[in-house]
């Protein structure tokens, strides 16, 4: 038995790459993430989850900066 608990696949049906074609604008992840993913195991998943929550939370302190910019 794993260790691990399932990690949902973080697809949210809004698949359009940003403008530099990094990261998906809907789950954040790349495109060989988003390949790979059916292949990957628990653990690789659960990486790529930890990846995810660092994205949007440097998109969000970026996003915080630009706003406080006079």
């Amino acid at each position: 038995m794993s260790p691990f608990k399932p990690i949902a696949d973080p697809c949210i049906n809004v698949c359009r790459m940003d403008l530099d074609g990094r990261f998906c604008q809907g789950c954040k992840r790349t495109q060989l993430e988003i390949g790979g993913w059916a292949r990957m195991t628990e653990q690789q998943r659960a990486d790529v989850a930890t990846l995810i929550e660092q994205r949007v939370g440097r998109r969000v302190t970026l996003d915080a900066t630009v706003r406080a910019a006079p």
